[in-house]
């Protein structure tokens, strides 16, 4: 098998005992294959009730915790995950997974091989509900938008990433979706001078609240959005479109 990335997996058989390092992964693959599951981070909060052990973060998973659990497959992502972690799990002999997902597009065909390739199971009934939901046309792009994930400092959604192209499916244009940065660091009064007509504020990576975020740019339009819906790539993705525009209500 040939990961996201090229590279090669040796899995002789559909992997029994999953950990996955993605919060989106998991809780696709806790949803659609339950009983292989076995490991998560504390990051994994979906869905509600999962009862699997706990491995630390994305960022510093406890790779000897991962080791007892005797898993034939750990899944991890590029973005989310470090290649430090990668390497050592695999000169540990814990075959890992690493998707790439930086657009809708790729989330589905990514989630397609995972499931249909890997663990050789059929497609689930949330992952074609989600390919129907998003081949659906872009509205006409109208609105001119700003996506901050973090604050002290603020940073903000960039181009190349799989927000952005969630942004663009909704006919909304990212006010900084050029440039080298994918996640630039900005100024309050960067985001001013962009001109968004809105500033989507999501729950996650930084919580943001009715309480912390929008006082920060008086005079412009702040919608709070679930960072679920936004930024995850999983069964969300089955019902984020109707979810995000809702949520951004008319043009």
């Amino acid at each position: 098998m040939i990961d996201d990335l090229g590279t090669e997996v040796g899995l002789p058989r559909p992997p029994r005992r999953v950990v996955s390092l993605v919060p989106s992964l998991t809780e696709a693959l806790a949803v659609t294959v339950p009983d292989r599951l076995v490991g998560a981070t504390e990051w994994c909060t979906h869905p509600a009730g999962l009862d699997v052990a706990r491995v630390r973060g994305t960022k510093n998973p406890d790779r000897a915790a991962i080791a007892a659990l005797e898993p034939d497959l750990v899944v991890c992502n590029r973005e989310e995950n470090r290649r430090l972690d990668v390497d050592r799990l695999r000169a540990a002999g814990v075959p890992v997974w690493v998707t790439v997902i930086e657009t809708v597009d790729e989330a589905l065909a990514s989630m397609r091989r995972l499931f249909g390739a890997v663990l050789g199971v059929a497609e689930p009934a949330w992952l074609t509900d989600a390919a129907r939901e998003w081949a659906r046309p872009a509205p006409s792009p109208s609105r001119r938008v700003v996506v901050p994930v973090w604050r002290d400092p603020w940073m903000v959604v960039g181009p190349r990433t799989f927000t952005g192209d969630v942004l663009a499916r909704l006919g909304l244009v990212n006010a900084f979706g050029a440039g080298e940065d994918r996640y630039p660091h900005v100024s309050v009064d960067d985001v001013r001078a962009a001109g968004p007509d809105v500033v989507l504020l999501p729950d996650e990576p930084y919580p943001f609240t009715a309480d912390d975020g929008p006082e920060a740019f008086p005079g412009l339009r702040s919608v709070l959005v679930s960072g679920r819906a936004l930024t995850w790539y999983g069964p969300s993705l089955a019902t984020a479109r109707a979810e995000l525009l809702e949520a951004l209500g008319p043009r």
